[in-house]
């Protein structure tokens, strides 16, 4: 019998996942090397002294009917443990408290004169969602990929015509054609949920890209079950119930290439160990960075990625606090999501902006009994932290204390009496965050968005390697991970078809490659 190609996975993040879970379905051989000892990268969860804390992410969208959570359930035949939150969150501005409902009620009562711009908004976003529910490959990188986008735009004809002004503008361009740009309490309102959602602001925010970021609450916001790991421990189920396996504390060290074909990968069991072993794959997913991926490539890299990785200006990092609180202290009626905003001017992130999420009540697994986990974020620019710790340590340690009170006053603010509540804290640094995910000098949440034309796709300039993750369009958080994983098993397949026959085997590592 012919054997099944062997697709290897580096990183078991939500996107590695759901590609593997694909591929496995349908009879190709798929191992997943995850340097943790869980999965998730920037969507995982840990445990830590009875407490389920979410590492990156704290809100899950995309499961709504044609959202990408809800396609790949249907491909996949699994099932989300998942419960609606509304409101989303609540926006907490110096002259306003904004409930972001799916009705948008109370975001109309704060700002009436924004009616206009949320009608446009959805409909936008419903023509988007329906479009890449038919699969959307941006930017085509062959003519299989131009055929499925012609195809689409021709189903969705003359609808899709309307896509054509919002993707050459900004949201500050749209806002001022409908006179709103002057509002400054808006403007901030939506400069705070797009620097979560597409880590960049009105003023450079491509149109239809901010069209379907803004529509998280109106499709709806979703607790999973013991923490956002949920979403990817579902997906690690179904890898191996398909006869795949997912490999911990596999630290990939290095791409091997041959013929200018990748034909495996060196990984060390832990990151201490000398020990490589080789796993040898016939074509490769990479969810990772651009950056990591040059390295782990090394000489082979080739010209265009390494140009790539020389242009491109770091993405934001994020300081963030793990907390424990006693439930009695937390009045009933605070919803479990609010984003804190201490100015309508001045910076955003570096604890001005902040992102508190805590575990819902009925979710008795993520605490011990009587407590609730909680994860506060705030954007924060990476290399200043580096450069603290590598010139005065104490310095370092010193700046996490200033952004931890400048945070929980922030907090204190809107919710009085929250630090009260604290039993337990962890915080974090973009140093932090690199260490426990490997995200390049932990960068968080992908590229900004501030143009179509400039998305990146899966392709790598080698033929059998692809990437990944919130580095290739359309970008950031589970969902939009999703749908460019549901591109790349589709890539794959047109390029390692399956042969007639299939047998099914696990691979085992061997110290050198198999020419």
């Amino acid at each position: 019998m012919s054997q099944s190609p062997h697709i290897l996975v580096i990183g078991a993040g939500v996107g590695g996942l759901s590609a593997a879970a694909l591929l496995a379905q349908v009879g190709y051989r798929v191992t997943v090397l995850e340097a943790q000892t869980y999965p998730g990268g920037s969507a995982s969860s840990y445990s830590h002294k009875g407490f389920i804390f979410e590492s990156g992410a704290t809100v899950a969208g995309g499961f709504q009917p044609n959202g990408p959570h809800h396609l790949i359930a249907q491909k996949l035949g699994i099932t989300w443990n998942v419960h609606q939150h509304d409101p989303a969150w609540v926006a907490h501005l110096p002259d306003r408290r904004v409930a972001l409902t799916q009705d948008h009620h109370d975001v109309l009562a704060n700002f009436p004169a924004s009616r206009r711009f949320w009608e446009q908004q959805s409909g936008l976003a419903d023509l988007a969602w329906r479009m890449s529910a038919q699969g959307l490959p941006w930017p085509p990188r062959d003519w299989a990929e131009l055929v499925q986008l012609l195809r689409v735009g021709v189903t969705n004809f003359p609808a899709d015509l309307r896509l054509v002004q919002p993707a050459l503008t900004t949201i500050g361009q749209w806002l001022k054609r409908l006179n709103l740009h002057q509002d400054a309490s808006f403007v901030r309102f939506l400069d705070s949920i797009l620097l979560i959602s597409a880590q960049t602001t009105t003023t450079f925010c491509n149109a239809l890209y901010g069209a379907t970021a803004l529509d998280l609450s109106r499709q709806g916001v979703y607790h999973v079950k013991g923490g956002i790991g949920g979403i990817a421990q579902t997906l690690v189920d179904k890898v191996c119930a398909s006869g795949g396996e997912v490999l911990y504390r596999r630290f990939v060290t290095r791409i091997a290439i041959q013929g200018g074909r990748v034909i495996g990968v060196y990984a060390k069991m832990g990151r201490r160990t000398r020990q490589e072993d080789f796993y040898p794959a016939d074509f490769v997913i990479a969810n990772t960075t651009p950056w990591s991926l040059e390295a782990l490539l090394g000489d082979a890299a080739p010209p265009r990625l390494r140009a790539e990785v020389a242009r491109r200006t770091s993405t934001w990092g994020a300081f963030v606090l793990h907390l424990g609180l006693d439930a009695s202290r937390i009045p009933a009626d605070w919803p479990d999501h609010h984003q804190l905003i201490e100015t309508v001017d001045g910076p955003l992130g570096e604890g001005h902006t902040a992102f508190l999420s805590m575990s819902p009540v009925w979710d008795y697994s993520r605490a011990p009994q009587g407590q609730r986990a909680a994860t506060i974020s705030t954007h924060t620019r990476i290399q200043d932290w580096y450069d603290l710790l590598q010139r005065d340590e104490n310095a370092y340690y010193a700046r996490k204390e200033v952004y931890t009170a400048r945070i929980l006053a922030l907090v204190d603010r809107y919710l009085p009496n929250f630090s009260r509540a604290i039993t337990l804290t962890l915080p974090g640094t973009p140093v932090t965050y690199e260490f426990y995910t490997l995200r390049q000098r932990g960068m968080v949440g992908g590229f900004p968005q501030t143009s179509l034309f400039k998305a990146r796709s899966p392709r790598t300039g080698i033929p059998n390697l692809r990437l990944v993750g919130d580095s290739i369009f359309p970008g950031q958080s589970t969902a939009g991970v999703t749908l460019g994983a549901i591109r790349v098993a589709e890539d794959v397949r047109r390029h390692l078809p399956l042969p007639h026959r299939k047998s099914y085997s696990v691979v085992h590592p061997t110290q050198e490659p198999v020419p």
